[in-house]
């Protein structure tokens, strides 16, 4: 492979630049789905591909992709690269857009020291990677891939009450291209790790080899609303305090585990939501993760099991809505491969690993051979703006990202 390496300044530049934009009067970082904060990363983003040369395309689910085309790849699928640049609330500023930008850095040094490649590249931002405004999360992506129909996307209304597809359409960024135009030869997404295990163990990069199944729950809870002082504890039917169970029963049974399953209760609320009155209902997310199907469903088996008898003790009305459901995910062998050499190559640790959190990659994965790269974040801080990541590590592993495609682009198989 060669030496040539990113231009580490403007990759960096670039980040902290983006990293500016959706900041609110407290400093907040904030780019929600297709929010107007959005449409200015958007506009950053397309005008720095506009300014590397590439073809612009937006699909209707509101997915950017710059394109190189080299002449004599027409006819073959491109290598595609990518992430997503919307945020959490109060975010930290590389989750996403780190990928995003070193796929754009990784295709301008190759356009630069004149690389011949055998197929098209490209980078893509995907929309609604993180599903705070608009649910599910990862949804431009598995629209990409086909798994949830671009209709039914585009008429998800968000937490705020407003239409996705109305909101792509404000912000000028409902596409004209249908989902999956450009079906990817592969997939390959650089990213921080957002957890502890590569800065623990001293690691410079994650060969990530699968990705966790995903199940989100949103229980609701009925009871009766009654005195807080006149009720005895004996004759009530206390929504919050069934919650409180339904999440203790989840930590603790998580802590005792042996396998990898986490879980957690992310949203509650209870009505009506007065300190002198017993809850008459309260409502809570639940989120559980497994890398192994079978154990993931074996939580989800017994939480229903749990809320089931939680009804019967506490007399109270139980309702489960399913939010979300995505199976593990298992990257291709093949790329996992060359991302360790790759790391290998330019004398920088590496481990395979699997990644808790989800991602664009397991919904392409579904239509491509797939692989992400990680590396550490300082603390295992993510979703929070405290989140950072060492620039010598973002260099690395962007590094080894144009290492890999690289020698992906270079074959036609």
């Amino acid at each position: 492979m060669s030496n040539q390496s990113i231009n580490a300044h403007r990759l960096l530049s670039r980040i902290r630049e983006l990293g500016t934009i959706g900041r609110d009067e407290e400093a907040r970082l904030i780019r929600l789905a297709a929010s107007d904060t959005e449409k200015l990363g958007r506009d950053l983003f397309k005008s720095w591909l506009e300014d590397a040369g590439l073809e612009i395309a937006v699909d209707q689910i509101g997915n950017i992709f710059g394109i190189w085309r080299p002449e004599g790849t027409d006819d073959q699928p491109p290598l595609l690269l990518g992430s997503h640049i919307d945020t959490v609330i109060n975010a930290g500023m590389y989750d996403g857009c780190y990928g995003v930008l070193s796929g754009l850095e990784v295709i301008e040094i190759l356009k630069a020291e004149d690389f011949v490649p055998k197929r098209p590249i490209a980078v893509a931002a995907f929309t609604n990677e993180e599903g705070v405004r608009y649910a599910p999360d990862m949804m431009g992506s598995l629209v990409y891939a086909g798994g949830l129909g671009v209709e039914e996307a585009l008429g998800t209304i968000g937490t705020d009450g407003t239409v996705l597809g109305e909101e792509l359409e404000r912000i000028g960024y409902a596409g004209n291209e249908a989902p999956g135009f450009l079906k990817p030869h592969a997939y390959v997404e650089l990213h921080i790790e957002q957890g502890p295990v590569l800065e623990r163990e001293g690691v410079s990069i994650g060969a990530v080899e699968n990705l966790q199944g995903i199940s989100w729950q949103k229980v609701t809870i009925d009871g009766d609303a009654n005195h807080a002082g006149t009720t005895p504890m004996s004759m009530r039917r206390d929504a919050g305090h069934a919650a409180a169970r339904v999440i203790t029963f989840l930590r603790e049974r998580a802590k005792a585990s042996n396998t990898p399953t986490v879980a957690t209760v992310g949203c509650v609320s209870f009505e009506p939501n007065a300190i002198n009155v017993i809850p008459s209902r309260a409502t809570f997310t639940v989120d559980l993760r497994d890398p192994d199907e079978g154990r993931l469903k074996a939580e989800e088996a017994e939480l229903a099991t749990f809320l089931n008898r939680l009804a019967e003790e506490e007399h109270v009305d139980v309702s489960v809505e399913r939010l979300a459901r995505f199976e593990p995910v298992t990257f291709d062998r093949s790329i996992v491969a060359i991302i360790e050499k790759a790391a290998g190559d330019r004398n920088l640790s590496c481990r395979r690993m699997t990644s808790g959190a989800g991602h664009d990659a397991q919904m392409v994965a579904r239509i491509a051979p797939s692989a992400m790269i990680f590396v550490p974040s300082v603390g295992g801080i993510s979703h929070n703006p405290k989140e950072f990541t060492a620039d010598s590590d973002l260099i690395a592993g962007a590094n080894v990202l144009l290492d890999v495609v690289r020698k992906i682009a270079a074959n036609v198989e």
